[in-house]
């Protein structure tokens, strides 16, 4: 349904874009022609990335891959005036306000403009909440509130700065808006601030020709994610038991969602939450079936061992 331009002359950065869901949607925008940065915390990580991001694009659109440009550092990637999308990453944490500033800086810097935002870092573990440290709390709540809350803030700003229409994306949680979820109560509370965050600016910003919207994905399977809330097979397969299609959700899925809401197409979509997870929100909290497998006792040493 897409068209090869559909986000061309967009630049977007993708927040923990250098892998899972959030390397999912850079590969999907580059793929459609916007102008991708992505940003973490891990130089390697984000390098391999972008190599994916740009051979994900060329290959998208029939284009054969330059084994030069493959080999270019980031400098030489800085080509005033080209009109070939341009695929780069930024080593920041987006707990570290000064820096996030700094980053948005740099991205209209040397992509000339910015338009677009994901907010997609984050942080969660499986705890249980009489178990759960201070530190903890603050870890998780840090990367996901507060972290976006900076990104948005400077991205918004340069928009109102510039007197520019531009669009942000927050990737939140199924149990983030009535239900809540046992288990993992930081990333419980910290992805229900970032929705009330979504919807309290949408309106504001509106104003401005900003629009902030929210996909609240189900299980999709990355590597990173999985290893931490997914703890044997037993409990793997009791996940997939609750959710009503009986199957995991596709990163090209989750992706095409993103798209069609950072695009053209959905101008007049503001402050909305999509979920996105085959019917398992009608299932109450993600989580709460845990101790259904087991006794506290025992999931407890469980979650310690995950650690």
């Amino acid at each position: 349904m897409f068209k090869t331009e559909t986000l061309s002359n967009n630049t977007i950065l993708i927040t923990g874009g250098g892998s899972g869901l959030g390397l999912s949607m850079a590969k999907k925008f580059a793929s459609l022609g916007a102008n991708v940065a992505i940003c973490g915390r891990t130089e390697e990580k984000l390098k391999r990335a972008t190599a994916e991001i740009r051979e994900a694009a060329l290959a998208d659109t029939g284009s054969e891959i330059d084994e030069t440009k493959k080999k270019n550092t980031q400098d030489n990637e800085r080509q005033s005036g080209s009109k070939e999308p341009k695929f780069r990453y930024y080593v920041a944490d987006v707990r570290d306000f000064d820096r996030v500033y700094e980053m948005v800086n740099q991205v209209t810097e040397d992509f000339g403009s910015m338009e677009g935002l994901v907010n997609n870092a984050a942080g969660n573990f499986l705890c249980a909440s009489e178990d759960l440290s201070p530190g903890g709390f603050k870890a998780v709540v840090d990367i996901v509130l507060q972290g976006t809350f900076n990104c948005t803030h400077a991205f918004g700003n340069y928009l109102i700065g510039q007197k520019k229409t531009g669009n942000i994306l927050n990737i939140v949680v199924t149990y983030a808006e009535r239900t809540g979820s046992a288990f993992v109560l930081p990333s419980a509370c910290s992805k229900a601030g970032v929705l009330t965050m979504t919807r309290s600016l949408a309106y504001e910003w509106a104003t401005y020709g900003i629009r902030l919207n929210a996909i609240a994905p189900g299980p999709f399977p990355t590597e990173g994610a999985w290893s931490r809330l997914i703890p044997s097979k037993k409990y793997e397969k009791k996940f997939l038991e609750k959710i009503p299609m009986r199957r995991y959700g596709e990163h090209e899925e989750l992706a095409n969602l993103a798209v069609f809401l950072m695009s053209d197409m959905a101008e007049y979509i503001t402050g909305e939450c999509v979920t996105i997870d085959g019917g398992e929100q009608l299932v109450a909290g993600q989580f709460n079936f845990i101790d259904q497998l087991m006794s506290r006792d025992k999931l407890k040493k469980m979650f310690k061992m995950m650690k």
